[in-house]
Parts: C-alpha cells; sequence; structure tokens
C-alpha cells in the first residue's frame, strides 16, 4: 500500500495491553504503543496478631484486601499508603517499613499493577469516618482466618503481601525517594 509505514518488527517480547475502555488503547499502527502499570499502594496493620483488611465490593461480591489504593497525582507513597488507609477503614496509621514491591497482571483485565506494600501499626480509630463508596468495612483477622476464606480474596496478592510481612525481611522508609 502506498504511503503505508512498516510495522516494527517484535524483537524478543511484545507486550500488548487490553484495558477497560476508560484507560489505554493500542494506538493506530504507525504510532508507537503505549503501556503503563498502575502505581498501588497497601498496607498491612498488625494488632496482638490480628491483620487490618477491607471488605469492599469487587465485580458485585464482597472480597478483602489489605487497605490500598492508587497513587494520586504529586502524591508520594508513603502519604498515598496512609490516606488510603485512613479512607478504607477509619485508622490513622504510622508506617515502620516496606514490606515488598510487587508486580501483578490482573487476569480478570490484562492490567498491570506495581504495588508497594507498607507495614504501619494503628495509632487510632476514627470512628465516625466515612469510608469510601463500595467499602463495606474493616475487619481484623488472623492469617488462618484469612487462608480460610481465600475464594474471598480481591487477588493473590493479599495473601503473599502478609506472607512477606511475616516472612521475609522488612525495608526501611528510606528505601522510597519522593525527589529525583
Amino acid at each position: 500500500m502506498p504511503n503505508q509505514k512498516p510495522r516494527p518488527a517484535c524483537r524478543g517480547f511484545c507486550i500488548q495491553a487490553f484495558e477497560t475502555p476508560a484507560t489505554h488503547r493500542l494506538q493506530a499502527e504507525d504510532q508507537p504503543m503505549t503501556w503503563q502499570a498502575h502505581v498501588t499502594v497497601a498496607t498491612i496493620v498488625e494488632d496482638q496478631g490480628r491483620f487490618l483488611f477491607v471488605e469492599e465490593m469487587k465485580g458485585g461480591r464482597a472480597v478483602l484486601n489489605q487497605p490500598a489504593g492508587h497513587l494520586d497525582p504529586n502524591e508520594s507513597l508513603q502519604r498515598a499508603a496512609v490516606r488510603e488507609t485512613l479512607e478504607e477503614t477509619g485508622w490513622d496509621v504510622e508506617l515502620t517499613s516496606v514490606v515488598g514491591i510487587y508486580l501483578y497482571t490482573a487476569p480478570s483485565n490484562g492490567v498491570t499493577y506495581q504495588r508497594i506494600c507498607f507495614a504501619a501499626k494503628a495509632l487510632r480509630h476514627n470512628c465516625e469516618y466515612q469510608l469510601d463508596h463500595g467499602i463495606l468495612g474493616a475487619i481484623w483477622l488472623t492469617r488462618d482466618e484469612l487462608l480460610a476464606q481465600q475464594e474471598r480474596w480481591r487477588s493473590e496478592l493479599v495473601m503473599r503481601c502478609l506472607d512477606d510481612y511475616l516472612d521475609a525481611e522488612h525495608f526501611s522508609l528510606d528505601l522510597l525517594r519522593d525527589k529525583a
């Protein structure tokens, strides 16, 4: 065909990410494809062997997750974790360490998430706090209680992050830099 640019050959590894209509779409053939991970934060809060979880609606069913959410524009990762924990549980927390950094592609929609998981200690519960839309409430569970409800996990990251918190080395908050 005249005036048509040839498509570049795929060398090694090609990513084709198809997302929901509200997010990215593949661009025209003569445009480079754009792809990005969605940056999220999660917080593990322990109190006497129990862990703070969120019951939330996802896909028409109640699921369990750590307090978690997306990074807002111009927000630090640490601030996002504290904010999301408050908005989803009503708890003020103090971050103590980084548990891990995870890359997860959701099988339901092909979206890739980069999750930074923090450990935190509970400071104060604001029982009158208006929780985010879609949040049914906060619940404290032991690891065994969570394990018994595997069908309710929002994703396998829920248990992976908890097990890493319990088993793995934690990292200093200084690992994360807000400014270049």
